[in-house]
């Protein structure tokens, strides 16, 4: 069983990658950062990073990108392997989407808060 809900995530998260996200799409992953617990931080980082890569202030591959997307279109789509409707157990398909983008980013998320530290100091 176990297996088989992280078969369909990744199938599903694998689909988003190709998606093109918008500010709505980012204001509603915003919104629904609240609900992932131990994940919060992890994905409003994510949310961030995209931002930041949009607006032009922080450069990254294609590929961490796409990842990116694809982890936010699948926190706010309503076609998870576990639809959001159900308590508690409609989360943790996306908290696991959101590990595994933080497992397959970790140096660019290391990266990232490395340019983030150096932006505050520049505007201080």
């Amino acid at each position: 069983m176990k297996k088989q809900f992280l078969g369909k995530a990744l199938a599903l998260f694998e689909r988003f990658k190709t998606h093109k996200i918008t500010s709505a799409d980012l204001e509603e992953a915003e919104q629904k950062a609240k609900n992932l617990d131990v994940r919060k931080e992890d994905f409003q980082l994510l949310i961030a990073m995209c931002k930041d890569t949009f607006s032009g202030k922080y450069k990254m591959n294609k590929w961490n990108l796409s990842v990116i997307v694809a982890t936010i279109i699948y926190v706010i789509s309503p076609l998870d392997a576990i639809p959001d409707v159900i308590p508690v157990l409609g989360w943790i398909d996306d908290v696991t989407i959101i590990g595994y983008a933080i497992s397959k980013l970790s140096e660019e998320i290391l990266k990232y808060k490395l340019f983030s530290k150096q932006s505050i100091i520049i505007e201080s």
